[in-house]
């Protein structure tokens, strides 16, 4: 098979062969139809995150075929299609992991960081972590499901009862949780780039009440906001905008040094609060409502080698919706 492998952080990707890896007891084998490009491969890629297991082959929105199954697999069959996300396995016994919050364990292992992803026309993951993908949607159009989505689904659900919600950030996860936010009749306020007309009609296309720049007030105090964008300096800014008792999501992996603010900002009983990985229930759930809303998927499609030039859109703001790498002849 092929990959596309980081070797040092800050390198390009490079296309090597590999041998088709072979399934332990638990794992399937994928072959690969559709892997998203995530902004945490980005953080990857660049050396925000730690010790990643190197050389990697990036990529945790892999969705693709089961064509092997090892010992011990239960409740697939070969032929079936599948999602592999970010979290890729954990102890199962920890405190965490006993009272339903796996995505904290301290063992847990992630796809595309210490696992071998899907930059790749395979991949290999345990079964036990991997979704079943409903029917209503192509494999291109899956991939942000598993992750964007995801995170997205597991930030909406921490703002409670909201019904006013700003979003920070208006890229793979945002354009999913707008649509969400709209099925569930909460009104979002979408906030982008400054000067990002194009994000701003982007968002207002999918339903946003309203969009504009992150320096700008909105229209109305929200009850919550998320922060996808991975600019700490949006920490109090979001807190200007919400109301007493109201919460700030910040919903990204990394983010950069959020400045020093003064307490009268926090004060009136606003929360501030992160979103750590996700939990396969978070998977089960969110899988079984996309279809229902419908979620629709924006994606811009790359082919396996053009993996680097989809990783610098990314970073370049000049990615609408998502970035998926595509294999063989599913190239659109």
């Amino acid at each position: 098979m092929q990959a596309m492998v980081l070797e040092k952080p800050g390198s390009p990707l490079i296309l090597k062969d590999f041998p088709i890896p072979q399934t332990d007891p638990g794992q399937v084998l994928i072959k690969v139809g559709a892997c998203g490009v995530c902004r945490t491969d980005l953080h990857i890629y660049e050396g925000d995150l730690a010790a990643p297991e190197l050389p990697l082959i990036l990529g945790h929105e892999i969705v693709g075929e089961i064509r092997e199954m090892g010992e011990d697999v239960e409740g697939f069959a070969p032929g079936q299609r599948v999602g592999i996300p970010w979290l890729g396995s954990t102890c199962g016994h920890c405190a965490f992991c006993d009272s339903g919050r796996e995505n904290l364990c301290d063992n847990a292992r992630f796809t595309g960081y210490q696992i071998n992803g899907g930059y790749a026309e395979y991949a290999v993951a345990d079964a036990r972590f991997c979704f079943s993908i409903p029917d209503y949607y192509t494999d291109a159009a899956a991939a942000p499901l598993l992750c964007a989505g995801l995170i997205g689904y597991r930030s909406l659900a921490m703002t409670h009862d909201a019904e006013r919600i700003g979003l920070y950030g208006f890229g793979a996860a945002a354009h999913i949780i707008v649509q969400v936010a709209n099925y569930q009749e909460k009104n979002v306020y979408a906030f982008t780039r400054l000067g990002d007309s194009r994000g701003q009609s982007f968002a207002l296309s999918l339903g946003a009440a309203w969009a504009g720049g992150s320096d700008m007030s909105p229209p109305e105090q929200l009850d919550a906001a998320i922060i996808f964008a991975p600019a700490g300096h949006l920490v109090p800014i979001a807190l200007q905008a919400v109301r007493k008792g109201g919460i700030i999501v910040c919903a990204g992996i990394h983010m950069s040094e959020i400045p020093a603010f003064s307490y009268d900002l926090l004060w009136g009983e606003r929360t501030l609060q992160s979103v750590a990985n996700l939990t396969r229930k978070d998977g089960e759930d969110f899988m079984e409502l996309a279809p229902k809303v419908p979620v629709h998927t924006a994606v811009e499609t790359f082919s396996l080698p053009d993996a680097n030039e989809a990783l610098m859109r990314l970073r370049n703001g000049q990615i609408k919706g998502t970035a998926v790498l595509v294999m063989d002849d599913q190239i659109m």
